[in-house]
């Protein structure tokens, strides 16, 4: 038996719960992981509350991410004793998730555990922190460079936004934050934004064109945010969309690619190749302080995954969510 948070949907209504498992019930995969850290993200907070569709099958264990140690494999690639990682691929959506002791998972969503990082480490990074490099990657294969000009991030306190300004700042540009909290204006700061502006300056409808104040842009809002942040960004600079935390509307117009040329890349974590999932890690790894994790990330255990999806949605957190499954 093990522990693990349960979502279930039937006559009774839409329900999670912390509970006990069998073996027995775990779904198909060639890989069986003795989980030790899994993670607290927007869409396992919406798949827990149930305030949106995430959950495609019933029942579901959630959890997007999970680091662990290999007790039982039928894969070539991996054998019992190594250390593994997982993001994506639909994982806490339509096959048992990372928010319990034991998951069993198809090998090739598996990736070993990067050496410059612990289980634990791995998953304060997690999702948010392998989309924070993605994205930046994005803004260097479009030519962006420390003397572009500076970047602008928004969500800033969530843990995208958090990992974005550590990594930006890390490779030496200038970061601006974008924030609806303005008392976090230190915690930025810490990390390394030179300028935090207020959120409200985004969110609501604007020009097709504002003024150019940033060279590139990570974005993880969505709707008039993104909007906004493209109408700002410089002549031949680049956004990054890798969320929808404002919604999944874009009420924008050509204007800023075609007088602009500024260049819109979308971001996505879930499918990416193995080569894609392995150059971020490996970036990561290279440019990270893992000191700075302590600043981004708070640990939980399994218990209080519930209460603290429902606070995550209200948007009482701060940073990155580390949920130890094993006490």
């Amino acid at each position: 038996m093990f522990k693990a948070i349960l979502i279930e949907k039937d006559d009774a209504g839409y329900r999670a719960g912390l509970t006990e498992l069998d073996d027995a019930q775990l779904p198909e995969g060639e890989v069986t992981v003795r989980v030790e850290y899994s993670t607290l993200n927007y869409k396992d907070a919406l798949a827990i509350t149930g305030k949106g569709p995430v959950v495609r099958r019933f029942p579901m264990v959630p959890g997007i991410d999970l680091a662990g140690t290999v007790e039982a494999s039928d894969s070539a690639s991996f054998k019992p004793g190594d250390p593994v990682l997982l993001n994506g691929w639909g994982v806490g959506e339509g096959h048992w998730g990372g928010l319990a002791q034991k998951a069993r998972l198809k090998a090739d969503w598996l990736i070993p555990l990067p050496e410059a990082f612990s289980t634990k480490q791995a998953m304060a990074i997690g999702t948010a922190g392998y989309t924070a490099m993605l994205s930046v990657m994005a803004l260097e294969r479009h030519g962006l460079t420390p003397a572009s000009g500076p970047v602008l991030v928004t969500g800033a306190n969530g843990g995208v936004g958090s990992f974005s300004i550590a990594l930006l700042a890390a490779l030496g540009y200038e970061v601006m934050a974008s924030t609806g909290r303005p008392e976090e204006a230190d915690y930025l700061k810490r990390l390394g934004a030179t300028d935090v502006i207020d959120r409200a300056d985004l969110a609501e409808a604007g020009k097709p064109l504002a003024k150019e104040r940033w060279a590139g842009a990570i974005d993880s809002a969505g709707s008039h945010t993104l909007a906004n942040v493209c109408a700002g960004t410089r002549y031949g600079g680049v956004v990054a969309a890798c969320g929808l935390a404002q919604g999944m509307d874009f009420p924008s117009t050509v204007a800023p690619f075609i007088l602009r040329g500024v260049t819109l890349a979308g971001i996505d974590s879930v499918m990416r190749t193995r080569e894609d999932r392995l150059a971020a890690w490996n970036r990561l790894g290279e440019t990270l302080d893992t000191a700075i994790l302590d600043e981004i990330a708070h640990e939980i255990d399994l218990g209080e995954a519930i209460e603290t999806a429902a606070q995550l949605i209200e948007g009482k957190v701060r940073g990155r969510i580390v949920v130890d499954v094993n006490r």
